[in-house]
Order: C-alpha cells, then sequence, then structure tokens
C-alpha cells in the first residue's frame, strides 16, 4: 500500500474490507471557481454523477463522490486581473455561489473540497516528492514565452493564437476550445499576450517534468484492460498513445498554486493540471479525516475491489485517461480508474457553453426561474454522452409541459387524487390479480430493471426513457380500466385497479428518485410512506402498499411552464 494516509500519518495495514456490498468512488470534474456553473457544467458532469450515485447508494452499495473548486488555474487569476480583485476574493465567492447552487439542484456529494486548502496542499506536494525520489519527476532547463511588456512569463492561459491543427484563432496556450486538443504554448502560432497583446519572447527557466514515457507500457496494459468505455473516450486516448507519449512539465513560473516543495524554488508552483487531478484523492483524505474515521478513504482507495468513475467533459479525457493513472501507476497501492464516462459538449445556439467566454446561462440564474426537477429532467433527456446535444429554451418548455408534466405528473397526481376521493386510503385488492394487473406489473418491473441496467452502464438517457415509458404504461391502463366508472359499476374491481395503479406509482417513485429526488421525495410521502426512500430501497426490496394506510397531503408535484407572449 503507498504512504497515503493523512499528511504526516503512518500507512495503514491489514485493512478488512466488506465485500457484500459495492464500493463506489465517484470523483466529480473540478470546476475553476472563477465564475458561477452553467447548464453545461450540470449536463456534462455534475447531472450524471448525481444520477449515478443516487441510484447506487438506492441499490444500498457504499458511495463515496468528492470534487471541489480548482482554485489555482491561471483562470482565476485572469479573472482576478479583470476585476482588480486577489485570487483568494475570486475563488471565496465563486466557491460559495456554487456549492450553494449544486445544494439547491439537489447534488448529494460527501465532500466538495477547495485545492487552496492546506490540506490538499500538503497531499500535492507530497504526491510530487514521492515522485521525484522514484525518479519519474526530472527537472530540467526549458523555454517558456515571457512577456518583456509585462515584465513577466506567461501561464498557458495567459497566452492566446491561432490553433496548429484547426487553425482557430482564438485557442488558448493550454487548449483548443473549437477541436479540443490539448496544446502547449509553444505549439500556438502568432502567440499574443493575452494581457497586453504583444507578441511574447521566449527564455529560458527551470522546469519539472512528469516522465510519462516511463510509464507508458503500464499504462498501455491498463488500457487494454478496461471494459464498457464509451468510444470517445477510448479513441481520444488511443489517439494520444499513438501520437507517443512525451515528457509533460508539471511546474509553471507562478506565484498563485502549491508551491514547488524544494529549496530555492520561490516562484514556482505545480502546474495546475497535476496538482488538480490530486484533488480526488486529498478530497476523500479529508472527508475520512473530517467524519471521524481517518482511514475510512482507504476502503475507496486500496480496496481491490472497489469501483471508481470519473464525470467529466471530452476536454478533460486525457487528464483522467492518461495523466491520473499514470500518476496513480507511479505511486504504486491506490485504485485506477474503472471508467470514465466523459460527455461531449451542451451547446446554445451552436456554440459550446463556456465561462471564460460568457456563453449560456448561469445554473445560478436558472433555479431563480425553474425548480430543480425542472431542470435536471430536461438536461437528462437531452445529455451530451455520445454527442454534444444543442439547448433550447422551447424544448426545455416542451419537454417540460408534455413529458414531465403531463406523463409522470398528471398520472401520479391523478391515481393519488382519485384513490383519496374513492377510499380515503390505500384501497384493499383482490386475492388474485386479474391479467391486466399481471401484465402492469410485470410492465413496471420491465422498466425499473431497464432504467437500472442502463444506469449502471452511464446510459442517463436511456434510463430516463424507461422511465417515462413507465408513466406511459400506466396511463394508458389507467385511461382503459376506467375505475371512476368501476367506482359505480363493480366497487371490488375498483379497489385492485386503482391498487394496481397506485402501486406502479409507487415503482414509478422509485425509479425517478436518482433523476428527481426532490420530486420522488414528495411523491413518497403523498402514498402514505413514513420513511424517505433510503439505502436498499431500489426495485424489489423497496417497500410495498399497505391496504388501509393513509395517504399524505397530495398536491401537484410539477408546475407548467408558461410560454412568455411574443411580442406583435
Amino acid at each position: 500500500m503507498a504512504n497515503f494516509s493523512i499528511p504526516g500519518g503512518p500507512p495503514r495495514l491489514g485493512i478488512r474490507y466488506n465485500y457484500l456490498m459495492r464500493t463506489i468512488l465517484i470523483g466529480v470534474a473540478w470546476p475553476y471557481a472563477n465564475s458561477a456553473l452553467h447548464l453545461g457544467h450540470v449536463a456534462g458532469t455534475w447531472l450524471p454523477a448525481d444520477i449515478f450515485g443516487r441510484y447506487h447508494r438506492l441499490r444500498g452499495h457504499r458511495v463515496l463522490m468528492v470534487s471541489g473548486s480548482d482554485e489555482h488555474g491561471t483562470p482565476i487569476t485572469v479573472t482576478a486581473d479583470k476585476e482588480k480583485k486577489t485570487p483568494q476574493e475570486i475563488v471565496n465567492r465563486f466557491h460559495a455561489e456554487n456549492h450553494n447552487a449544486l445544494k439547491r439542484l439537489g447534488v448529494d456529494i460527501e465532500c466538495y473540497f477547495r485545492t487552496t486548502d492546506t490540506f490538499h496542499k500538503q497531499v500535492a506536494q507530497r504526491i510530487f516528492l514521492t515522485l521525484l525520489e522514484k525518479g519519474l519527476i526530472v527537472e530540467r532547463a526549458s523555454q517558456a514565452l515571457f512577456c518583456v511588456a509585462c515584465n513577466r512569463f506567461l501561464p498557458d492561459r495567459y497566452v492566446e493564437g491561432v490553433c496548429p491543427h484547426c487553425q482557430a484563432p482564438d485557442a488558448r496556450g493550454d487548449q483548443c476550445d473549437r477541436c479540443g486538443k490539448t496544446l502547449d504554448p509553444a505549439d500556438l502560432k502568432s502567440p499574443r499576450c493575452r494581457l497586453c497583446g504583444n507578441r511574447p519572447e521566449f527564455r529560458e527557466t527551470r522546469l519539472h517534468y512528469l516522465r510519462l514515457p516511463a510509464l507508458s507500457a503500464k499504462l498501455e496494459d491498463y488500457l487494454k484492460s478496461r471494459k464498457g468505455w464509451r468510444s470517445n473516450v477510448l479513441r481520444f486516448t488511443q489517439n494520444w498513445i499513438k501520437e507517443g507519449l512525451n515528457d509533460r512539465p508539471i511546474t509553471r513560473d507562478l506565484h498563485w498554486g502549491v508551491p514547488v516543495p524544494l529549496p530555492g524554488h520561490d516562484g514556482k508552483c505545480l502546474y495546475v493540471w497535476f496538482e488538480a487531478v490530486i484533488g480526488y484523492l486529498s478530497a476523500a483524505q479529508f472527508w475520512a479525516k473530517d467524519s471521524g474515521s481517518p482511514e475510512a478513504w482507504e476502503e475507496f482507495w486500496t480496496n481491490p475491489q472497489a469501483e471508481s468513475y470519473y464525470f467529466i467533459g471530452k476536454d478533460n479525457i486525457p487528464f483522467h485517461t492518461i495523466i491520473w493513472p499514470a500518476i496513480l501507476l507511479g505511486l504504486g497501492g491506490l485504485n485506477l480508474p474503472t471508467n470514465v464516462p466523459a460527455n461531449e459538449y451542451l451547446l446554445l445556439s451552436g456554440e459550446k457553453f463556456s465561462k471564460s467566454r460568457g456563453i449560456g446561462a448561469s445554473l445560478t440564474e436558472c433555479l431563480e426561474a425553474f425548480d430543480p426537477d425542472q431542470i435536471r429532467y430536461h438536461l437528462a433527456s437531452i445529455m451530451p454522452e455520445a454527442s454534444d446535444a444543442n439547448f433550447s429554451w422551447d424544448d426545455f418548455i416542451q419537454k417540460n409541459n408534455d413529458e414531465l408534466l403531463s406523463t409522470v405528473g398528471n398520472l401520479i397526481n391523478r391515481v393519488l387524487l382519485f384513490a383519496q376521493k374513492t377510499f380515503g386510503k390505500i384501497p384493499q385488492p383482490s386475492a388474485i390479480p386479474g391479467p391486466d394487473e399481471a401484465m402492469l406489473e410485470a410492465a413496471a418491473k420491465r422498466h425499473l430493471e431497464a432504467a437500472g441496467q442502463a444506469i449502471e452502464a452511464c446510459e442517463f438517457k436511456k434510463g430516463l426513457r424507461e422511465i417515462l415509458a413507465m408513466a406511459q404504461a400506466g396511463n394508458q391502463y389507467v385511461n382503459g380500466q376506467a375505475p371512476w366508472k368501476l367506482a359505480k359499476q363493480d366497487p371490488a374491481r375498483c379497489q385492485s385497479v386503482t391498487y394496481a395503479a397506485l402501486d406502479l406509482c409507487r415503482c414509478l417513485t422509485v425509479a425517478i428518485h436518482p433523476y428527481l429526488p426532490f420530486s420522488a421525495t414528495r411523491a413518497w410521502s403523498m402514498l402514505g410512506f413514513d420513511k424517505p426512500l433510503g439505502p436498499g430501497d431500489w426495485g424489489e426490496r423497496a417497500p410495498k402498499l399497505e391496504p388501509g394506510r393513509l395517504f399524505g397531503e397530495i398536491g401537484p408535484l410539477f408546475r407548467k411552464i408558461e410560454r412568455e407572449p411574443v411580442a406583435p
């Protein structure tokens, strides 16, 4: 086992693991704390991770979800320069705002951490020193862009220029947003300083490099062992490998970041792409310490049966399928990513949602106007899993009104209202269900199982379609059986039909919980359950309806979104 317990503490050996339940680590890409989260972040990383985590908790598995604010990147200092504030003031503001927005959205995360936290800095520095001692990090002279007018070495995002791959005129020094290629400032054509617009010049400095070629063989073996990865992730990763791995700089001439923990290296910090991914480990260790069980993180990181899933956008693929695995391989004794289900981009009018370019609605703004489950439903329905997806407000309104409200909400609301008005409590069904009730029960079970399988495979749109199909089956059943007529013609039959419809609503409530937690909680209470849905309540293990139990307070689950009138 690697020596990565709490900074300064000894490693723990001989841990006993519980193999009766699955142990799942969920890592979510760390957003820069330089502006508000937007809907692209939600659809690309946060919502799929939360659906996945909620589902597995409901299955009774042990889940640890970690993420936080990436507070050391040059986007932070760029924003600070623009607003004439300190970087710390910027990150304090947006860390709080984004964390609060995620809570309001219903994201259930065990640890939302910060890379400016001293604990994280200690973990990152110890990992740097460990890899240095192992000979996997080397220091050598390097050429870096220097702006004479600004009298400073330029961090990657302070450099813009023409992308050498797609010729985009505004590629950054670390990445091109148009083609997604990861860049080095030296790759750019016609580079210019983002601060003053002048052309920088190359000057010599000394940097540390991670020796990726030394880990290439282990990386290839690791990648060959991965099963069920998305084709876009494999293709992106394989292209990197095919082009040949080179040493990657992991330090920069900066004053805002995790300092290089070596004497004589003042003014040098760990490069953010190296330091930020370490946050998954430092956040897990901090969570364990903060929860009063300092060794609890090891169950997720050193247990050979534990699984780890990293939910990211496609621009982060190589850092999670090559760089982070390389760091973990270099350290030894820590689990490698089981899967990296990266999403494509969410587009608005054909353009990528982007904080740095001001494209797209912020999550905070949307939460002021809409219910969180309305946002979650629509983004889950268009999630960019295999290709870029386009967001439009017309589609958002249509799906809310015609699917969420009219299909899912209408079924639950009308069945419960009818049952309460007619019987006042959960009715008693006949001992032997009729063929229609048996078919409805089979359909509910089939759709619930299919939804679970889809979520397991990180196919969240498919899972949502199964849930919608379950609601459609329920509406068809109610329309066909017409229990309001049976109440007068055949009261005993009416009881069985109503119970069957209520039971489908129970299954539907369980199914929507990972996607729509607020609505599921209300619906579960309406069905008369005293305790909320909890661990182990998925599928057949979910609590059953008890005839004679009183209903909770019944009301609409969803509200209609009115279209604003078009000006004449």
